[in-house]
């Protein structure tokens, strides 16, 4: 069973800080989904200040627009979906961890198909891409969100908690009955660190011996050695790792994509343990529910 423990649901935003940005101009990418295994194109647009970042599914009648925000949460199974009445989005949070990490507060993503590409299981070539593409900065001011108490979800002993802080901070932890993998934390400030650098290139990752099971409920379709990294009881199946605890900084990766939906990460400090796309989205409704505009 979930809960969520809001605890005197005290979260505030304010509106002076940085400026929103945008891409400055278009950039594309093709590649297959994690789960579908169907290959669709991607074009991200610039948009206006205050519009945020926004999917459009141009493969269907009038190319509805569904918004990257937590309300648009239709499910969370192994990646998060959002959705507008019939049409979806899955396998959002690279893209939107890429994003925050950025700095792209707005930008217009078309995509022909119903997931986004994992393209090498990382948020790294959606980085290369948008960097190449360039932010352009804009007249809005990018929403501040601020924790004044601790709000947190849990289900049994995983959890998500955002607690009071002066700076933003995201920490993860993760504990796999598989030696290679193990016990493993990561933690990382926005201010400190560089997203780029040591957040980005962190691939998704999968067990050996859960492969045929999800592919018999019809998920990770998609999914190969290229662009997810597989472990079993004897180590890693295609090495090598590009950081000694590379799936914990993955996780921490998908916390920000989900965090995102809140429209801005917050300034709190995020520590996460054996959570999930389920976790993360809780504490992102929680805070959002929290929030009040000053």
């Amino acid at each position: 069973m979930t809960q969520t423990i809001p605890s005197g649901m005290k979260t505030a935003v304010s509106t002076s800080l940085p400026q929103q940005q945008t891409v400055e101009k278009a950039v594309a990418q093709v590649g297959i989904g994690l789960h579908s295994g169907v290959e669709t194109q991607v074009r991200i647009q610039p948009a206006a200040a205050h519009t945020g970042r926004v999917f459009v599914r141009t493969d269907l009648p009038d190319a509805p627009v569904i918004p990257a925000r937590i309300e648009a949460v239709r499910q969370t199974m192994l990646s998060t979906e959002l959705a507008v009445g019939d049409a979806t989005v899955r396998t959002v949070e690279h893209l939107l961890a890429a994003m925050a990490g950025l700095g792209i507060d707005n930008a217009r993503i078309e995509v022909d198909g119903p997931e986004m590409p994992l393209l090498d299981g990382s948020a790294q070539v959606w980085v290369e891409a948008l960097q190449a593409a360039g932010c352009q900065v804009q007249s809005g001011d990018r929403p501040v969100i601020t924790v004044s108490e601790p709000i947190w979800v849990r289900d049994q002993d995983a959890f998500v908690v955002a607690m009071p802080a002066p700076a933003a901070r995201f920490t993860y932890g993760i504990d796999f009955d598989l030696p290679a993998i193990g016990n493993q934390w990561y933690s990382w400030s926005p201010d400190t660190q560089s997203f780029v650098d040591e957040v980005a290139p962190a691939r998704t990752f999968g067990l050996a011996h859960q492969i045929e099971y999800l592919r018999q409920q019809g998920l990770i379709k998609g999914g190969s050695l290229e662009n997810a990294l597989v472990c079993d009881r004897e180590g890693w199946v295609n090495p090598p790792l590009r950081f000694e605890n590379e799936p914990a900084r993955h996780k921490l990766l998908d916390l920000i994509g989900d965090l995102s939906l809140l429209g801005a990460l917050p300034t709190a400090h995020v520590v996460a343990y054996k959570a999930s796309h389920a976790l993360h989205t809780q504490l992102a409704k929680a805070l959002s529910q929290a929030t009040a505009v000053i």
